[in-house]
């Protein structure tokens, strides 16, 4: 055992990467591709299946050139971005660009299922959002009708990439949710949801657990990429669901904040606890026997490259100014950023609501608005957490994770917010990989689900609450949430 390695695939928004990890999580190779995001107009945001495919490949053959460590592959698994709708026809060739988890043009749409299904958001992942996949579909129904008509099966990305693998379509329940077509409590298709949305229960894929094994790798891939012949696909997962694996996340109790193009704060929860009216997104986990409340901020680092790019600093430029702004006492007096460039989620489901810029003055440089934009991702977290809390969700142990995790400021800054310590656990930076390896060693025999899954990783920091911090940082909180009430007026 101690020489087998298994592959992590992590298809998100931005690109593609594969891991090759053995059974206690140390990464020996990898491979990643970038992805581009069609942007039609204002909120529309696609890409084309067969992108991520050739992107799958082009790791996998990078990867290929050293024969003797990919034959040591016991095992595949996946993590794969949530909620965009893949339509495929008879010959599993997918029918047009899919409209991904950003898509904000079936608004209308969301209101017309909610009347149709008034109880919905206590029966599916969330209530009604543009990103989810039924509003999706009732908008391709009044403008694209023929795609409908050709579809012979809905799957979900990685589901995608997954079949393109081993030939067979399957789905699991922590990203099948997001079709808002599931009963999420049972993990089984709703005949009725279908109905409101005019789709067939025979036209969805066969539901299995994340850990189950999903098929085998096509003989002619193990080939081409110098793995071994028939070994297991895993289910996979959804991409928060994954993340929270990779570090070990899957008891209740646990919590995982991502920081990266979107935030998610990932609760796990001993039973299914929907939060509609805050827009959470609550689905089975990727673990046995618990759900995942989800809490999302739709434009987390989205927003810092934003600003980056608009000051013409570099990551580590703008990153080191904001640290010497700290430094100097000033960050204080800085404007109030309520960063919604890509609208609001959770906790208040406002789409169209957009960014705000408050105090800016002719001494306001792009430290001050670094710092603001820090803060208004963070002030979103503690929004999540005081939702979650009310509703008797409560955290034990929080782990930080995405790129943003990277930077001690902006953790100590949501560590404070939260009241809690945060831990920084190894292999953050690819912690969704990690937990499609986890996936593959489960499918591939190597333990049990909860052996393997509620494993954690040992942490490279923890990152206290700073009292330097507390009090100007809830006093800018309730300058903040007066903008959520103006919103709300």
């Amino acid at each position: 055992m101690s020489g087998d390695l298994f592959a992590g695939i992590d298809l998100g928004t931005s690109g593609i990467k594969v891991v090759l990890a053995d059974a206690d999580d140390q990464i020996v190779s990898s491979a990643n591709r970038p992805i581009e995001t069609l942007r039609l107009a204002e909120g529309w945001n696609e890409q084309h299946p067969d992108q991520w495919w050739e992107a799958v490949c082009d790791c996998f053959d990078e990867l290929a050139a050293d024969k003797s460590t990919m034959q040591r592959v016991r095992g595949i698994g996946l993590s794969g971005q949530m909620l965009g709708p893949v339509h495929i026809d008879k010959n599993n060739q997918p029918l047009r660009h899919v409209l991904l988890w950003n898509d904000c043009r079936s608004v209308v749409e969301c209101d017309e299922l909610l009347q149709l299904v008034p109880d919905i958001g206590m029966r599916t992942n969330c209530t009604p959002d543009p990103g989810v996949g039924a509003p999706k579909l009732l908008w391709l129904a009044k403008h694209e009708p023929e795609i409908l008509q050709q579809t012979d099966c809905l799957l979900l990305p990685k589901d995608y990439i997954r079949l393109k693998l081993t030939g067979e379509r399957a789905t699991e329940p922590s990203d099948a949710g997001g079709t808002m077509l599931m009963d999420v409590a049972s993990s089984t298709w709703s005949e009725e949801l279908c109905r409101a949305v005019q789709w067939d229960v025979d036209r969805l894929p066969r539901v299995i657990w994340s850990w189950d094994k999903a098929g085998e790798l096509r003989a002619d891939l193990s080939k081409r990429f110098n793995l071994p012949s028939g070994i297991p696909v895993a289910a996979g997962a959804g991409d928060n669901m994954a993340c929270s694996l990779g570090v070990g996340v899957a008891k209740p109790g646990d919590c995982a904040i991502t920081i990266g193009t979107s935030g998610v704060m990932c609760t796990v929860d001993a039973k299914f606890s929907p939060l509609p009216q805050h827009a959470f997104l609550t689905s089975h986990h990727a673990a046995p026997d618990c759900f995942l409340s989800m809490g999302v901020v739709m434009s987390a680092t989205a927003s810092f490259d934003w600003l980056r790019k608009l000051t013409g600093n570099s990551t580590k430029q703008l990153s080191d100014k904001i640290d010497v702004l700290f430094e100097s006492g000033k960050a204080f007096d800085s404007p109030i950023c309520a960063p919604w460039l890509n609208g609001i989620r959770t906790p208040h489901n406002l789409p169209e609501a957009r960014g705000v810029f408050s105090g800016v003055t002719l001494s306001t440089d792009a430290a001050m608005l670094g710092w603001s934009v820090f803060e208004g991702v963070s002030f979103q977290f503690k929004e999540c957490q005081r939702a979650q809390q009310a509703a008797g969700i409560e955290t034990n142990d929080v782990v930080l994770v995405g790129g943003g995790s990277n930077n001690t400021l902006w953790s100590s800054m949501i560590a404070t917010l939260l009241q809690q310590p945060v831990r920084l656990p190894r292999g953050r930076s690819l912690a969704a990989c990690l937990g499609a390896t986890r996936l593959a060693q489960v499918a591939a025999g190597y333990g049990s689900a909860k052996d393997i899954l509620h494993r954690q990783p040992d942490a490279d920091l923890v990152i206290e609450p700073r009292h330097d911090m507390h009090e100007a940082l809830f006093s800018r909180f309730e300058r903040y949430r007066e903008f959520v009430n103006d919103l709300h007026c």
